[in-house]
């Protein structure tokens, strides 16, 4: 099912707690709220305002036919991060999580707090031979993350939201420094990159409620403020990329 058609779910109370987080980043005078699916007017991003950033000059080379590889981006609410990339070809899995911190304090709730070293962040597997690792790290720097942002991004703020490549091995981390001074040199942003590229101690799957939520609920306020015009920016950037339905996670949102 596409994220424009897919049906609400029952939302737990750590998801409303994050509507709850936007309306206070908002301030009164910023909100709108009518009727109880949700409906918020705010400056979030804007379908036409991000723009697509050059190919890395360093990047892997595509391995013989049936090769699965994997990699760990977080950039803000893992929501966003794994809507957009669940619409990518070649992508054939991605999972939202938790990377950073020890495994007994993945959980919502611990790494709320922001003093877990976890940051929400989206396990990808991808088929390195239809899209490379550094044509992900393109498509994450132009529509995903606002590399720019020190442990924050949009309405979300602490370390846990903070923008994030975690590299699976030595050519990851190499392909991924490299990029972030290839786009440093060049300037492409108004402001340093902030980006860290930290090997990560192990990736935690974040609870079934997480998973594809933006599939699940393209109408609900924050997802339709911040994250769809993400999915609409993959659309109109890459679309040689994009693929209408999106591989998902859970059966039931299928």
């Amino acid at each position: 099912m596409g994220a424009g058609s897919a049906e609400r779910i029952a939302v737990p109370s750590s998801v409303r707690a994050r509507v709850v987080h936007l309306v206070v980043a908002l301030g009164a005078g910023g909100v709108l709220l009518a009727t109880f699916t949700g409906l918020v007017s705010h400056p979030g991003p804007e379908v036409g305002a991000a723009a697509a950033l050059p190919s890395p000059v360093l990047d892997e080379s595509a391995p013989a036919e049936g090769v699965s590889r994997t990699t760990v981006l977080a950039g803000g609410c893992f929501w966003g991060v794994q809507g957009v990339f669940e619409h990518v070809k070649g992508v054939t899995a991605a999972v939202s999580g938790y990377a950073g911190g020890a495994a007994d304090t993945a959980n919502y709730d611990a790494v709320s707090t922001g003093d877990t070293g976890h940051a929400e962040s989206v396990r990808i597997t991808y088929d390195p031979t239809q899209i490379s690792f550094g044509q992900l790290l393109r498509i994450y720097f132009s529509v995903v993350t606002d590399p720019t942002e020190l442990d924050r991004q949009g309405p979300d703020s602490g370390s846990q939201y903070r923008s994030a490549i975690f590299p699976r091995d030595d050519a990851q981390k190499r392909i991924a420094d490299a990029y972030i001074a290839q786009l440093s040199g060049a300037k492409v942003f108004d402001a340093p990159i902030v980006t860290r590229t930290d090997p990560a101690p192990g990736f935690y799957p974040a609870e079934e409620h997480h998973q594809d939520f933006l599939n699940s609920n393209p109408h609900y306020p924050y997802i339709a403020i911040n994250d769809i015009p993400k999915v609409e920016n993959l659309r109109r950037l890459f679309p040689d990329r994009y693929r209408e339905q999106p591989v998902l996670v859970l059966p039931s949102s299928r």
